[in-house]
């Protein structure tokens, strides 16, 4: 008698004394960036059944790409509005080099902690 594997295509390699399925995830080319990675040490480490959810039905890369597009659109977003919103620009830039670069790592110090509250762990 098949298995419900083996009914719909699925094949078996012995491994001793053991049938283990030949599987395999489909290929992904989307772009896993830092977002992306700690979204996945968040899962491994907090979300532990959500993670191996997603491994074993093989979408875990294409939830990883979604969160890194989604955490790099939000984080850019942020601090291109709070660059507008406190007036950071190429001028102050031309002019106060280290005023500038005070200011455009704090604002990029509160977009990422922003996206890390709101895309990454949840």
């Amino acid at each position: 008698m098949k298995s419900i594997f083996e009914q719909i295509g699925g094949t078996y390699t012995m491994q001793g004394d053991y049938r283990l399925p030949n599987l395999t995830l489909p290929a992904e080319e989307r772009h896993i960036g830092v977002w992306g990675q700690r979204r996945l040490r968040y899962l491994k480490q907090h979300r532990k059944v959500l993670y191996y959810n997603l491994l074993t039905s093989g979408k875990l890369h294409s939830h990883l790409a979604d969160t890194e597009e989604q955490a790099q659109e939000l984080f850019s977003r942020l601090v291109k509005e709070y660059a507008e919103k406190e007036g950071v620009t190429e001028q102050l830039k031309a002019t106060d080099q280290m005023k500038w670069v005070r200011k455009m790592n704090n604002m990029r110090s509160v977009a990422t902690e922003i996206v890390l509250k709101e895309i990454i762990y949840i």
